[in-house]
């Protein structure tokens, strides 16, 4: 059963702040360094600092970005720049944004959401990585605060939740252009009816995770841990909930959006190995016009090279040309993943990592690491690798919203980075205080 619940969300006290957003960030996982330093220097009540601190050369393991974060987020607390809501609530939260010059907007809203440490209702469709989970276990542990949510999709076919929502909105509480140039706006809405209703159709849903499987899964271990540090088996203790983002699947405000692999790996025969990807793919060279760096123009030249609906279609891209990948026969993948169930088998994903990347350049889960990065933006994909930053990168095709419930109705896992929904959520709007 789905266990959902309002709460008192923390959030920025405009009395102090001019402009809110001037203090909100992108999603931690996606803020570089360069953008970490520029979050720094908009605003000394920046959400970065609390997300995403910097790291010292004389950090010790008590003295650390983690226990800045708790200093900086007590202090905040303290002085009255973040400030608590008045009682219990639910926030719904819109996002108005414009995507290949088609106007969307996404309807979700946070509540608090019960854990499910064995995925029995709340399905996951990625593996997690230690690295990650370690990482927003520290944060975690310091400031025993969910300051991001996770993003859950429910299936809601009439909409009827949305609706429901809709009927009891009043005046948005934060409204603000984000980083993206999106429009965010998050509302609270405290009617018991209204909470209790939308409590009621959602107990016998199933939720599939959208964006956040590490800090699911963090969330998990740290309640656990909590449970055996204070002997608290309260299955309602405030550290068995996550704050979350739920949007209904079917919202054609959602948008998922490819991630390309870049690759760092050297002495590698591009030419010679697309000779021997002929074994299952058809190959064809292609020029590209790099001389006058307008890498936009380039990626999207190649994005549209490899759109397809019915084949798995994909471009290896090296300094100033690139290879258009297509599967000659998916069935090939049955002798490969033999395990996995035909969903998983005909994923351009799953195509990806087990024809390409395992069979061709050696590079499997355990050296996936060190060898492959993520991006989601085309021009990047094509500007690090002239850069030489990368040895070369492999851009493809989004994966569609059916095949992810496919996967997870299977308790099955995707290969790493399969999926990146569009828009992301605002960081620094609400959080949860434990």
């Amino acid at each position: 059963m789905v266990e959902i619940a309002p709460f008192k969300g923390l959030i920025y006290n405009k009395k102090h702040i001019q402009k809110l957003e001037d203090v909100m960030t992108p999603p931690y996982d996606i803020i570089s360094e360069q953008m970490q330093n520029e979050l720094y220097q908009k605003h000394k009540y920046n959400f970065v600092r609390l997300i995403l601190g910097k790291i010292f050369p004389d950090d010790t393991e008590i003295k650390n970005r983690y226990t800045r974060a708790q200093q900086t987020f007590d202090a905040w607390q303290q002085q009255g720049i973040l400030h608590p809501t008045n009682i219990p609530a639910i926030y719904p939260y819109k996002i108005d944004y414009k995507i290949n010059k088609e106007k969307k907007q996404m309807n979700g809203f946070y509540v608090l959401l019960k854990l499910d440490p064995n995925y029995k209702i709340i399905k996951a469709h990625e593996k997690t990585l230690a690295k990650p989970k370690t990482d927003r276990l520290n944060l975690l542990r310091a400031c025993h605060a969910n300051l991001e949510p996770i993003q859950l999709m429910y299936i809601d076919e009439n909409d009827s939740i949305r609706k429901t929502i809709n009927a009891a909105l009043d005046n948005p509480l934060i409204n603000v252009k984000g980083y993206d140039g999106f429009i965010h706006k998050l509302y609270c809405v405290d009617d018991q009816k209204v909470v209790q209703s939308i409590i009621d159709a959602l107990e016998k849903k199933i939720l599939f995770i959208a964006d956040g499987h590490h800090r699911y899964q963090t969330s998990v271990n740290y309640a656990l841990e909590k449970q055996q540090q204070t002997g608290n088996n309260d299955p309602y203790t405030p550290f068995q909930y996550i704050m979350v983002v739920l949007c209904n699947m079917l919202d054609p405000g959602l948008s998922i959006l490819p991630t390309h692999r870049l690759i760092k790996m050297h002495d590698i025969d591009i030419d010679e190995t697309c000779k021997k990807l002929q074994k299952y793919f058809t190959v064809v060279k292609k020029p590209v016009d790099v001389i006058t760096k307008d890498y936009q123009q380039i990626g999207k030249t190649i994005i549209e090279d490899i759109a397809t609906t019915d084949m798995h279609r994909y471009a290896l891209y090296t300094k100033g040309v690139y290879y258009s990948l297509t599967l000659k026969d998916e069935r090939v993948m049955d002798s490969k993943a033999p395990d996995h169930s035909r969903t998983w088998r005909t994923l351009d994903v799953s195509i990806l990592h087990k024809l390409i990347l395992e069979e061709f350049f050696g590079i499997t889960e355990k050296n996936l690491e060190d060898h492959v990065k993520y991006t989601r933006v085309d021009s990047e994909a094509i500007q690090f690798v002239d850069d030489g930053a990368y040895d070369f990168s492999i851009l493809m095709n989004a994966t569609k919203i059916d095949q992810l419930k496919a996967i997870a109705d299977e308790s099955e896992h995707m290969p790493q980075k399969s999926t990146y929904f569009l828009p992301k959520m605002l960081s620094g709007l609400v959080m949860y205080k434990m």
